[in-house]
């Protein structure tokens, strides 16, 4: 896979309704690093805007890019209307010239599809000295609260179904950010709950980079994938809403 696997307007819609878990990592970033706010954040692979709403709460102004002219659509029709907020088409790695210079950045599920190197050292050019980037992402997992039947699910039925793509899951280290002109401020791992009822649940794992794989790829129907999920949750969730538990992650560096 690369990151234009998600340039589908199906995929777009629904990163709009993607938990809005990215709120948590930005208070945590505030708490942990910096806090203060700013006047101009940019948000580099920013979907559908979430990650740049969040950025939004510490920042005056947020420009989001992403690869993907779907995902900006997408965000743009989001936050029509809305001030501080502007949206463009841009590769990670190729960031056009902005009338101003970065003092926080973020870049959220990001680096699994990015060259490291010429990512950072083209980002710390558009960043003022002393600027922070916060890389972070997170996940679904196999556990669900006071439900062991559903990682067995996870196992035995989910990833059976749709096997995970290869996917770029290598931790940068500190030497890493040194050689592109920042330094590794602190790495951090952390669980996040979410409340799905099994329509939410079913629609949230329909945009998941291993069923997208299945039916962009033409090899199953989105009516076929929706039943089958449908059908196989149902046990899990018997009418009720379940809380789910995410992993995530946090990296804070700061331009030197």
């Amino acid at each position: 896979m690369d990151a234009r696997d998600f340039d589908f307007q199906r995929i777009a819609q629904g990163y709009k309704k993607r938990p809005f878990l990215h709120k948590q990592v930005i208070e945590r970033f505030h708490r942990d690093v910096a806090s203060r706010n700013f006047c101009n954040g940019l948000d580099i692979g920013c979907g559908a805007g979430l990650s740049s709403k969040a950025l939004k709460m510490i920042c005056r102004h947020v420009t989001g890019t992403d690869i993907s002219g779907e995902m900006i659509a997408a965000a743009k029709e989001l936050y029509k209307g809305e001030e501080g907020y502007d949206f463009i088409v841009s590769r990670a790695e190729e960031l056009p010239d902005f009338p101003v210079r970065f003092e926080v950045v973020t870049a959220a599920g990001v680096v699994q599809w990015v060259e490291k190197d010429r990512f950072l050292t083209g980002l710390g050019k558009k960043m003022v000295e002393n600027g922070y980037l916060l890389v972070y992402d997170f996940c679904i997992s196999d556990r669900m609260k006071d439900c062991p039947a559903y990682t067995a699910w996870w196992h035995d039925c989910y990833l059976k179904e749709f096997p995970r793509p290869f996917r770029n899951e290598a931790v940068w280290t500190k030497e890493d950010a040194a050689r592109c002109g920042f330094r590794m401020i602190d790495q951090i791992q952390y669980e996040m709950e979410y409340e799905f009822d099994q329509e939410a649940f079913t629609t949230f794992m329909m945009i998941q980079s291993n069923v997208n794989a299945k039916i962009e790829g033409g090899s199953r129907s989105v009516r076929a994938v929706r039943e089958w999920f449908e059908q196989s949750v149902e046990p899990l969730f018997h009418g009720e809403r379940r809380t789910v538990i995410f992993t995530g992650y946090s990296w804070y560096m700061e331009r030197e």
